[in-house]
């Protein structure tokens, strides 16, 4: 019993979490010249949403949705109903069928799926150049996927219909220039800029 009990309580932090309060949170202070450590710019949670758009009606490819996100996430999906009736993309507020399935990962779930995304999925898309570096206002981060098969979580059988993904990084105390030194200590590779 007691064994048990020690097995659960040995769990170990993520290696990107680790190395976040270790390491990386005191190099951005110094950085980025903030006085306080709370200021540091901090991943609040990933959003990992699929858009079913005209194909909501088609029962396999939200099959194939929730699976691809249950997989890649660890996370069971929650779907997505339309709030607005919209007359040119026939849809009406709270229409049956749901028009796209997301996941909110925070915590250690966040920070593993970061480190596979960065270090395992990235380097399999095709003529990869970069990440994009658009961030909003507020400092998050928005990245589009165009093909699923990247993850090597999915079989070959699973990436047959293929759909996008939206992948929302939101950043506590962030700014365009603190976020994206953030997120390459994360190891995520933005695009060179052209001169």
């Amino acid at each position: 019993m007691a064994k048990a009990a020690a097995a659960t309580t040995t769990s170990t932090a993520p290696r990107l979490k680790a190395l976040y309060e270790s390491q990386y949170r005191g190099e951005l202070q110094a950085e980025l010249g903030l006085d306080n450590v709370h200021q540091v710019p901090r991943l609040e949670k990933i959003v990992v949403s699929v858009g079913m758009g005209k194909f909501k009606e088609d029962k396999r490819l939200q099959d194939a949705v929730i699976n691809t996100l249950t997989k890649v996430t660890g996370q069971a999906p929650t779907k997505r109903l339309a709030k607005k009736s919209i007359a040119g993309f026939k849809i009406r507020a709270g229409m049956g069928a749901p028009i796209g399935a997301l996941v909110t990962l925070r915590g250690a779930r966040m920070y593993e799926f970061l480190d596979r995304f960065a270090n395992v999925a990235l380097p399999r898309v095709r003529d990869f150049h970069g990440v994009g570096t658009k961030f909003d206002r507020s400092g998050n981060y928005n990245y589009g996927i165009t093909d699923q098969s990247i993850f090597p979580e999915l079989t070959f059988e699973e990436t047959q219909l293929v759909h996008g993904m939206q992948i929302t990084f939101t950043i506590k105390n962030g700014s365009k220039t603190a976020s994206r030194a953030m997120l390459e200590k994360f190891g995520l590779p933005f695009e060179k800029e052209s001169n």
